[in-house]
């Protein structure tokens, strides 16, 4: 009976010499076998002797002009071949993505901001090119480990260095890849024959009416607070919430007045009886960037989607 020790020792093996006895077994003779793996005829025949060495068989042996298989290299044959193209499969590059006939489901980590902007014209590009491809389109508080950011295909997230904190900082090259989107800017909307505010918005006004703000994170102050603050002003926020979806219908019906992204607040002023104003402090710009793991940069799947993205935020 063999021990566990009579198992061949990997390690030690050239796999080299499996791809050599492949050649042998196909072409039978030594010289062919040698163009085909290309090696010289000589190492093929030394490669031969370490087979037979390895495996105690002699495998080839002479019969006139060719070299026919023993009992023992017959038996493996079927199995090299599995094996060898095994190992080729695992080489091999990744499957290329085919939208036209993926059926999979990518988990997007989108605020309601994100996914108020991104998510209309993905589908419309997903209903072209990618009929059955699914989304999940999920809230990812950026204080989270990153550990579970793993559940996530790719984030969307404000750029490193937006206003206030940065809550992607702490991940900085553990593993994260980014790219920026798309910037953004700042506006104030108030409703349409606001009895307050003129042509204009001016600061003393601003800061006179009262504010809805919106803070994700239940935070009460913001960037327009700060800014305030260093010329010794505040607002009074008179509404506080966490989402944007009731805030323009909020500021459509009171003396409300409220600082949103550009784009939300368009959307939401062809539709509402709402008026953009300038803000009269200057509030910086802001980028939305788009984040993923590092497991999955080469991932066709994943390159895919990435591209799909980025080429909205071009658009936008």
């Amino acid at each position: 009976m063999h021990g566990v020790h009579d198992e061949p020792n990997l390690a030690a093996l050239d796999l080299n010499l499996l791809v050599v006895l492949e050649a042998l077994l196909a072409e039978r003779h030594v010289a062919r076998a040698a163009g085909r793996v290309g090696l010289s005829p000589s190492a093929t025949s030394h490669a031969l002797a370490r087979l037979r060495r390895l495996l105690g068989d002699p495998l080839l042996v002479r019969d006139k002009q060719t070299l026919v298989p023993t009992v023992r290299a017959e038996a493996l044959a079927p199995r090299l071949a599995d094996a060898l193209a095994s190992v080729r499969a695992v080489l091999a590059p990744p499957a290329a993505f085919e939208p036209a006939t993926a059926r999979r489901t990518f988990v997007l980590g989108l605020a309601d901001y994100a996914q108020f902007i991104l998510l209309p014209p993905l589908l419309t590009r997903l209903a072209e090119t990618a009929p059955h491809v699914d989304l999940v389109a999920r809230d990812f508080p950026l204080e989270r480990p990153l550990e579970h950011f793993d559940e996530l295909d790719v984030l969307v997230a404000p750029g490193r260095g937006l206003a206030r904190a940065d809550p992607l900082g702490a991940h900085a090259g553990a593993g994260l890849r980014e790219s920026r989107l798309f910037r953004e800017r700042f506006v104030c909307v108030a409703r349409r024959d606001h009895p307050r505010i003129g042509k204009k918005l001016d600061l003393a006004t601003f800061v006179a009416l009262p504010h809805a703000f919106i803070a994700p994170r239940g935070t009460p102050r913001g960037v327009v607070d700060d800014l305030l603050a260093e010329r010794g002003l505040s607002r009074r926020v008179a509404l506080m919430l966490q989402h944007f979806l009731v805030a323009p219908h909020a500021v459509a019906g009171s003396d409300l007045v409220i600082t949103l992204a550009e784009r939300v607040a368009r959307a939401f002023a062809a539709h509402l009886p709402l008026t953009i104003h300038e803000p009269p402090l200057a509030i910086p710009r802001f980028a939305m960037h788009l984040y993923w793991h590092e497991r999955r940069h080469l991932d066709p799947a994943h390159q895919w989607l990435r591209q799909q993205l980025l080429a909205i935020g071009k658009q936008l």
